[in-house]
Formats: structure tokens, C-alpha cells, sequence
């Protein structure tokens, strides 16, 4: 069996396994999410974005970047027992291949104190010589988290939402997943790029939005 590392993909590795299919769609959860964001996270917000005025996110190293910016988002999004997480070690298999690496930040389920079903995984991009294409780990990373979820809840077509970060700015993907047992399916939409300087209290409505589209109902049998 082959084995794929989500930190040195490509998509023309990607599409030797499975069919991949890309497009960019202006749904609704990409541009007027319908969420209204509490006093606590505006004023949140607010700090982050001081934050982010005082220093040029472009010049940061990656680590600074993720701590000052990126992260403080992701715990921001956070409701019930959905938390965000960091650098999560994942090792999946599918009939053909496996897929193993590192996730840089995730928002999923969380069960007894560790995440159980994913629901948002992120990339922050390396800068510089050494930097990677952001977009085939993020499809690796939303390959792994399909698959953990397919595992929890075997459903045929599983979605998975991710985005990439260069800096300060966001690129979401909306993902469906098919064929767990055959032939894998990749159909990704991509929206728009977000910048956290300027539309911050966006980004954050569009977390939200999905933490609050993919979270089961609160008594669901399985998930007390």
C-alpha cells in the first residue's frame, strides 16, 4: 500500500488515487453568513485586530502568525463541546493508500479529551524557499478527516470544510468525499480570499457558521 505525507503532496500525486474535481462557488456561507457575534467576540476581534495593526503579518515567522492571529480565531469559533485544536497527528487508510501527517489547526468534536470528528481543518502556509503549496496538504488533511469521520458515522459522501493561511489570509474550501470502500472522490469548492486585518468578524461568522452546520443535535444518540 502507498503511503501519502500531507507535508510533501501534490495534486498531481492526488490525482494518480482518486478523481479530483475543483471549483470556485459564491455560496452563502462564503459571503453573509447568517450569524450575529456576541459583545465577547466583537471585543475579542477587536483585540486581535490591535494586534495585528501593530506589526506587518508578512514579515512574521509562521509560529508568530498562528499565535497572534490564526488561533485565537479558531478558539474564538469554539461552542459546546466543540473545540479548536493544534498540530494533531493523523494516520488514515483507504482501500489503495494511506495518508499520514500532521494537521496544523482543527475545530471538531471533542470526547473524553481528545478530538473525535473533525469538522474544519486548517494549513497555515510555510514562506519562504522551503514553503509548500498549501493547497494539496489542505486536501490531504481533508482526506484524513474525511475518513476519521467516515469511520465514526459511515456515511457514503462525508463533508469537510479547510482552509489555508498565507499570513493573514484565509482561503475556506467546502469538501465531499466519496468512495471510503472503491474509487476515491474529491469535489472541492473554493471560496474567496479573507484578509484578518480587514475582515476579521467575517472570517469568524464563517467558523461559527460551519461549527454550527456540522455539529449534531445535542442529545443525539451516541453523542452525549
Amino acid at each position: 500500500m502507498d503511503t501519502l505525507t500531507i507535508g510533501k503532496l501534490t495534486i498531481a500525486q492526488l490525482r494518480q488515487y482518486m478523481t479530483l474535481h475543483e471549483s470556485r462557488n459564491v455560496r452563502a456561507q462564503w459571503t453573509t453568513p447568517a450569524i450575529t457575534l456576541t459583545e465577547f467576540e466583537q471585543v475579542q476581534l477587536q483585540v486581535i485586530e490591535d494586534r495585528l495593526s501593530l506589526v506587518s503579518p508578512h514579515l512574521l515567522n509562521e509560529a508568530t502568525i498562528w499565535a497572534r492571529a490564526i488561533y485565537p480565531l479558531l478558539v474564538l469559533a469554539e461552542s459546546g463541546s466543540v473545540r479548536a485544536w493544534s498540530e494533531v497527528v493523523v494516520s488514515t487508510q483507504y482501500p489503495a493508500f494511506e495518508v499520514n501527517g500532521i494537521i496544523d489547526g482543527v475545530l471538531g468534536q471533542e470526547v473524553a479529551g481528545r478530538l473525535d470528528t473533525p469538522y474544519l481543518v486548517v494549513v497555515e502556509a510555510k514562506k519562504g524557499i522551503g514553503g509548500e503549496d498549501p493547497v494539496p496538504q489542505l486536501y490531504g488533511q481533508v482526506l484524513t478527516a474525511a475518513r476519521l469521520n467516515w469511520e465514526r458515522h459511515p456515511q457514503e459522501t462525508q463533508v469537510i470544510f479547510g482552509a489555508y493561511t498565507i499570513a493573514d489570509t484565509w482561503v475556506f474550501v467546502r469538501a465531499e468525499v466519496s468512495g471510503f470502500e472503491s474509487q476515491v472522490s474529491l469535489l472541492i469548492e473554493v471560496s474567496k480570499e479573507y484578509s484578518q486585518r480587514y475582515e476579521a468578524a467575517a472570517i469568524l461568522k464563517i467558523l461559527k457558521q460551519i461549527v454550527l452546520e456540522q455539529s449534531p443535535p445535542p442529545f443525539e444518540e451516541g453523542n452525549l
